[in-house]
């Protein structure tokens, strides 16, 4: 079977080669496409969202019943518009088929969001990323990629629309008012084991571009952080779909591990969720390992990780700016002083829609509207992201994955993990102590 990667980066510019027009331009399409969702949000729309859960045989046909289907059609009828409205310019007489292979996308996304909602995957924490991008890798390798479908296959589109739509869930008074030991521990944690993480890969002769998208992984909130890494520095999408992997594998053990070890230590529940909520790198992991520990600890650890997400602009804003400077992937223009255009032109335009989301629905909507949007948001921002990841897998061939840098990237993002725990640690001490 022929590879499909080459076929589907057809579709999009060369990186670091700007579109000659806005509307080429995915970043300022991502925010156009995720805008009418906000405000439909912000207004009150609070879409019906799919029934998954299920736990053995006897449910296991819970989801697919007429009214679930019908609250699944009115997403789809969302997810094709907005993308296609958005795309429609760009796209020209491809729309057609975009529409088209979207569906199969949209369908592939959903049964991953489904297997992820039994009862006995989700008390792992792991989450549908995974699945998505399995249920990719599996049309891949199984069944041809025709046209039509490649054309639907528009990664970096449907991440940095999930993006913007997750700033609008980053309530910053609520950040300040109930997280700020947690603000202050993700201070003093990202930039340590992001340099930390870095400095680990390259001492493997791990290439650069990979050592940022690890760094950022083990450093901030895991995947969406490895997303917008990539957003922001036109990254390899073959080594994004490695990063996740290795960043959902190694929640599992410590899922497991780091419970047992806040009780044999006799830590209290808020460090020890403060604890995890800075080294795990899913919202799901997290969740499903402090319910082990207690209330408190899942309180605590669920601030802590979303104080940590508010960080994603910021990071993904300051690593344009710094991968600009250093010339791009291959440090050509390294020591030479880009201008202001060409740090503006590579600057990753969504990160603007990510924070004015988060300031619109922190200051400018109704507390109760925004505290309400939440739910609607989440689950309009997992259509976007789990499509994105089955992009992620029909482009990408497993045996490539095994062959991207002959297993120091994963041993890079194991080290930097270790000094994170340990540095955590020491920080949720000092600042959880007596919560």
């Amino acid at each position: 079977m022929p590879a499909n990667s080459a076929a589907s980066d057809s579709a999009y510019p060369t990186p670091g080669t700007p579109p000659s027009h806005w509307w080429q331009n995915e970043d300022w399409l991502a925010v156009l496409a995720a805008l009418p969702v906000l405000i439909a949000v912000g207004s009150g729309w609070s879409p019906k969202l799919p029934a998954w859960g299920w736990s053995g045989m006897a449910d296991v046909s819970k989801a697919f019943t007429p009214d679930n289907f019908a609250v699944s059609a009115v997403l789809l009828a969302v997810f094709l518009g907005i993308s296609g409205l958005a795309l429609a310019a760009s796209l020209g007489k491809k729309i057609g088929s975009f529409l088209i292979g979207a569906v199969v996308v949209f369908i592939l996304g959903w049964f991953s969001q489904w297997i992820a909602a039994h009862a006995g995957i989700k008390a792992w924490g792991l989450e549908y990323v995974v699945f998505a991008l399995g249920l990719g890798l599996i049309w891949s390798h199984l069944l041809p990629v025709p046209e039509w479908l490649r054309e639907a296959i528009r990664t970096e589109f449907f991440i940095k629309v999930g993006i913007v739509l997750l700033g609008a869930t980053i309530l910053l008074p609520e950040m300040m008012k109930a997280g700020f030991p947690g603000l202050i521990q993700a201070a003093l944690v990202i930039p340590v084991v992001w340099y930390v993480c870095y400095f680990i890969a390259r001492k493997l002769k791990v290439d650069d571009e990979f050592g940022v998208m690890l760094s950022t992984a083990v450093s901030i909130c895991g995947v969406s952080a490895a997303i917008a890494a990539c957003g922001a520095i036109q990254g390899d999408r073959k080594k994004l779909s490695y990063v996740t992997s290795i960043v959902l594998l190694c929640a599992v053990p410590m899922m497991v591990a780091m419970p047992w070890a806040i009780k044999s230590m006799g830590l209290s529940e808020a460090v020890g969720g403060a604890w995890i909520g800075g080294t795990l790198d899913t919202s799901g992991s997290v969740a499903a390992a402090t319910e082990q520990v207690g209330k408190n600890a899942t309180k605590v650890g669920v601030i802590v990780k979303l104080s940590q997400n508010v960080l994603i602009g910021v990071a993904a804003f300051i690593l344009s700016i710094w991968w600009t400077m250093r010339g791009g992937k291959d440090g050509a223009h390294q020591g030479k002083k880009p201008s202001v255009g060409l740090i503006w032109e590579r600057f990753p335009k969504f990160v603007i829609g990510f924070v004015i989301a988060s300031v619109v629905f922190s200051y400018f909507v109704p507390p109760a509207v925004a505290e309400a949007a939440a739910k609607p948001l989440k689950g309009l921002r997992e259509v976007w992201f789990a499509a994105a990841f089955v992009c992620i897998g029909l482009e990408t061939r497993i045996g490539d994955l095994f062959k991207l840098g002959g297993g120091r990237p994963a041993l890079a993002f194991l080290g930097g993990q270790a000094f994170n725990i340990l540095w955590t640690l020491l920080l949720a001490i000092w600042l959880f102590s007596g919560k």
